[in-house]
């Protein structure tokens, strides 16, 4: 990783925001993305208890997708669709899949879950991750395609090579970057994992300033 440009990075942003992600000019960035809200709503709905009366769970992870702020309003209704039209041992194989995932073996759930949604032809990166994402902002990550090429070209990320094709591996050793650079940056760069990815974003040019 360079760690100058990642300095730079956080000087430039604190130069257009002085107080990092509370400043009042990126106020309208908290109103646009409803990652607090959203997570609160991830937090009880798939807490683990919710598994052992399964019946409405898959509902709510579809309300979560379809909610989020940070998918495309293609994939929504194309997950939620999906979701619904599941077999009863298919519906089964994914809330395992969830479950693995956020309470238990991650890999296993993540492996689980992209199985069920490849059949769909739906094994995209924004919907693998969305839900790890929103059920725990501070440590997983969503995995956004143009962003994420953007920082391993950008900060120079040895050993982690991007593909279309989700993968268990790469998406540990990309979380495991950017917890390295949350550690090497001021903390009201990362109230959560989406924000310092923004933050990421926003001062090399792979998307539109706020």
């Amino acid at each position: 990783m360079n760690l100058k440009k990642l300095r730079d990075a956080e000087a430039l942003f604190f130069q257009m925001y002085p107080q990092g992600f509370a400043d009042e000019g990126l106020a309208h960035i908290g109103k646009r993305h409803n990652v607090g809200k959203l997570s609160e709503f991830a937090k009880t709905a798939l807490a683990k208890k919710q598994f052992a009366k399964p019946a409405t769970l898959l509902d709510d992870v579809s309300r979560i997708v379809t909610r989020s702020s940070m998918l495309s309003l293609f994939e929504k209704p194309k997950f939620r669709d999906y979701v619904a039209g599941l077999s009863r041992s298919d519906r089964e194989v994914l809330i395992g899949g969830y479950k693995s995932m956020l309470h238990g073996s991650q890999r296993r759930g993540f492996e689980q879950v992209l199985d069920v949604l490849a059949e769909g032809k739906l094994a995209k990166w924004s919907l693998i991750s969305i839900v790890p994402h929103h059920y725990r902002p501070q440590r997983d990550v969503f995995v956004k395609p143009t962003t994420t090429k953007n920082v391993i070209r950008h900060f120079e990320i040895e050993d982690l090579e991007y593909k279309p094709k989700p993968s268990w591996a790469f998406y540990e050793g990309y979380r495991d970057v950017i917890d390295l650079m949350k550690s090497k940056v001021h903390p009201s760069l990362s109230p959560n994992n989406a924000a310092f990815t923004g933050f990421l974003m926003m001062t090399t040019g792979s998307g539109p300033k706020p």
